[in-house]
C-alpha cells in the first residue's frame, strides 16, 4: 500500500513493507553492528576500535593457546583435517544460536558468493590447521603474519583501492621483521618442512583473497557477522565432510579421538569456541575499518601469540627475534597512525623545491602511492 499526497510545499509517503519485509519497529537498523550482544553503533570510531582489538587479543590468544596444546598431544599431528572438521562444525552451531537471538534472520548475501567465500575460509583454516604437522608452532604464525602484503594487493585488485606511503611503508617493515624472524628460527631449530611451507603459502593466499572479499560482500548486502559465519562455515563444513570422506581420512581420525575424547573434543570445543567469539571481532573490524587495518590488529596479535608460545613451551630462544619483532610493532605503528593521520598530507621533495615561500607554513594534503 503507498498513499501520496503531494502539494508545491508537501510531499508525503507512506509504504507497508510486504510481509517478508516486515520488521518489529524495536529492530535496530540493518545498519547497526551487534557484536556477542554489545551494538558498537552506539559508540564513537576510537571506541569501536578498541572494544574490536580487546576481543581479537584476549579470544585469539587463548585460541592460540589451545591451538599448540592440541598440537602437542602425542599422535594428533596428522588430523589436522579433521580439528578443522570439529571447528567448523562447533561454529556452524554457534552462528545458527547467535542468529536465532536476533529479529532479522533474512540471508542477505547470495550462495553463490558463500560458495566462494566457504571454500576460501576451508583452504586458510583447514591448510594452517594441517601446516602444523610439519612446522613448529612459531613459525607457522610467522608465515601467517606475512599475508598483509596479498591482502593489500588483493585490495588493489580486488576492490580497487590505493594505499598511501605509510601503509606501503608499514607492509615493507613488517615482512622485513618476519623474514628476519624465520631466519633466526631456521639457524637455531631448522625444524622446516617443505610440505608444511607449501601448505602454509596456499593458507596465506587464501587468507589474503578472503579478508577483501568479505568486506566487499558485507558492505554491498549489508549482511550481519552471524549470518557470514554461519553459512560460510556451514558450507565449508559440507566441503571438509566430503573431502575427508573421499580420502578415507575420516575413520582414523575418528578411531583416535574416540581413544581419548575428553582431551580432543573437549580442547577442540573450547578452541572452536574462543575462535568463534574472536572471529565475531575480526569481522566487525573488517566492516567498520576494513580488511587492512583488521590485519593489521591480527598480525600484532599473532606476535603477542609467539611471546607466549616461548614463555608456556620450551623452545630454543635467540635475541634475533626480539629484533625482528620489533621492526614487526613498527610496521603495526606505521599502518595504525596511517589511519588516524591519511588526511594530512606529508610534502613531496619537488614540492618542497618548487613551493613559493609565502606557502612553506601551509598544511599539507593527502598524498598516496
Amino acid at each position: 500500500m503507498d498513499l501520496k499526497f503531494n502539494s508545491s510545499r508537501k510531499y508525503i509517503s507512506i509504504t507497508v513493507p510486504s510481509k517478508t519485509q516486515t520488521m518489529s519497529p524495536h529492530i535496530k537498523s540493518i545498519d547497526d553492528i551487534v557484536v556477542l550482544g554489545i551494538n558498537l553503533s552506539k559508540f564513537n570510531k576510537l571506541t569501536q576500535f578498541f572494544i574490536c582489538v580487546a576481543g581479537v587479543f584476549v579470544f585469539y590468544l587463548i585460541y592460540g593457546y589451545l591451538q599448540e596444546l592440541i598440537f602437542s598431544m602425542e599422535g594428533f599431528k596428522p588430523y589436522g583435517w579433521y580439528l578443522t572438521l570439529m571447528q567448523f562444525a562447533f561454529y556452524s552451531i554457534f552462528g545458527l544460536i547467535e542468529l536465532q537471538l536476533i529479529q532479522d534472520k533474512r540471508r542477505r548475501i547470495p550462495g553463490k558468493t558463500y560458495m566462494i567465500i566457504a571454500f576460501l575460509t576451508v583452504g586458510t583454516m583447514g591448510l594452517s590447521n594441517t601446516s602444523l604437522g610439519y612446522l613448529n608452532y612459531p613459525t607457522q604464525v610467522i608465515f601467517k603474519c606475512c599475508k598483509l602484503i596479498p591482502v593489500m594487493l588483493g585490495g588493489v585488485f580486488i576492490q580497487g583501492k590505493r594505499y598511501n606511503l605509510a601503509d606501503v611503508s608499514a607492509a615493507l617493515c613488517m615482512s622485513l621483521g618476519l623474514i628476519w624472524f624465520t631466519l633466526a628460527d631456521s639457524t637455531i631449530t631448522p625444524n622446516f618442512n617443505l610440505t608444511g611451507v607449501v601448505l602454509i603459502s596456499l593458507a596465506l593466499c587464501a587468507d589474503a583473497v578472503i579478508g577483501n572479499v568479505q568486506e566487499k560482500a558485507m558492505k554491498l548486502h549489508s549482511a550481519s557477522n552471524s549470518e557470514m559465519v554461519l553459512y560460510s562455515y556451514s558450507i565449508g563444513f559440507v566441503y571438509i565432510l566430503l573431502g575427508l570422506t573421499c580420502t578415507s581420512g575420516l575413520g582414523p581420525a575418528v578411531a583416535f579421538c574416540s581413544k581419548n575424547p575428553i582431551r580432543t573434543y573437549g580442547y577442540a570445543f573450547l578452541f572452536s569456541l574462543t575462535g568463534y567469539f574472536g572471529i565475531s571481532f575480526v569481522l566487525a573490524l573488517i566492516k567498520i575499518f576494513g580488511a587492512l587495518l583488521a590485519v593489521t590488529v591480527t598480525t600484532g596479535r599473532k606476535a603477542m601469540t609467539v611471546v607466549l608460545s616461548f614463555m608456556f613451551f620450551a623452545k630454543p630462544f635467540t635475541f634475533q627475534y626480539v629484533w625482528s619483532a620489533l621492526l614487526v610493532v613498527l610496521g603495526i605503528f606505521l599502518n595504525v597512525y596511517s589511519k588516524n593521520m591519511d588526511k594530512i598530507r606529508l610534502p613531496s621533495p619537488l614540492d618542497l623545491i618548487h613551493r613559493p615561500a609565502t606557502s612553506r607554513n601551509s598544511r599539507p594534503s593527502a598524498q598516496t602511492v
